[in-house]
């Protein structure tokens, strides 16, 4: 089968080499070289990367000019498959490939339709989620999906997550491709009753809060990334949490203080404790909350959300 496969970050990268081990990838469109990390270096996304060592070739667009759709034309595909692209795709490509355009996304549908749908499953608190192969229609991952895989979420972070899901994916995606060739795979119209949305993070939602409980301080440590990270302040000190766990068997300090004891520091929450585990403080580079806690003078003290 002929496929021209569209993605852009790391998620997207084990259903490219799926699709490469199993079918003929005629094209690969990724969004364009950016600024990805602290630098200020123009950066491949993971998908460029990847198809380049695939010896695929690669368009890079984050939008459909006139010459991409002439490119995806040329490519005489059967399929389209797409995850996580980017880029909103018109009518004129979703009916371009004989069988369509089908997209990876990474939730089981409907519930956590849009940006952000594995930070969300950790920020609820869900038991499960997983991925949706799903038909591009107009409106955001509103299409029917023909099939579903699942795992568990607790005490994932959300890079944890997003590397099984992305697994998950693409074993899938390789998996209804035949149906969808014959004719035989079965279409679900996703039922609206049940849709939630998965709106982008805003780094703010992250912030730690000595008014809210301890699991869900320890879920927004766990759904933490570069762009929205899990912060606080201890001792008037902002720093990055990095890792976290509920504190078992210690003695809790109260709402909005901390206390060190020996190589450990606690928070208070609203309903109990957080044990720092890795931290990152403003300036310095990330370590173990120990090492941290060494120069911590104060054995107790107060600790706040930033404002």
């Amino acid at each position: 089968m002929r496929v021209v496969f569209m993605g852009t970050p790391a998620f997207s990268v084990p259903s490219l080499k799926k699709l490469a081990a199993a079918h003929e990838v005629a094209l690969v469109l990724t969004r364009p070289d950016a600024v990805r990390s602290r630098g200020k270096k123009l950066e491949p996304s993971p998908v460029k990367v990847a198809a380049l060592e695939l010896g695929l070739p690669v368009i890079e667009a984050k939008r459909m000019t006139p010459e991409v759709l002439d490119a995806l034309r040329a490519a005489n595909a059967d399929v389209f498959c797409v995850a996580a692209y980017g880029c909103i795709l018109p009518d004129e490509v979703l009916t371009m490939a004989p069988l369509g355009c089908v997209n990876v996304h990474a939730s089981l549908l409907p519930r956590w339709r849009g940006a952000a749908p594995i930070q969300r499953s950790i920020l609820a608190g869900d038991d499960v989620t997983g991925v949706s192969i799903m038909r591009i229609g107009h409106g955001v991952d509103t299409g029917a999906y023909c099939a579903q895989a699942s795992c568990s979420v607790p005490g994932k972070t959300a890079d944890e997550l997003t590397s099984e899901l992305a697994e998950l994916g693409g074993d899938l995606l390789v998996s209804v491709l035949p149906a969808l060739a014959d004719g035989t795979v079965q279409w679900t119209e996703q039922d609206e009753s049940l849709v939630t949305h998965a709106a982008k993070i805003e780094k703010s939602e992250l912030w730690l809060d000595p008014e809210a409980s301890v699991l869900d301080n320890l879920r927004r440590a766990l759904a933490s990334s570069d762009a929205a990270p899990a912060r606080c302040s201890v001792a008037g000190k902002p720093l990055r949490v990095l890792a976290a766990a509920v504190c078992e068997g210690c003695d809790v300090p109260a709402a909005g203080a901390f206390a060190k004891s020996g190589k450990q520091v606690v928070l208070g929450c609203s309903d109990g404790g957080l044990q720092l585990v890795q931290v990152k403080p403003d300036g310095k580079r990330a370590m173990d909350a120990s090492a941290w806690a060494a120069g911590l003078q104060a054995k107790n003290g107060v600790w706040e959300k930033l404002s």
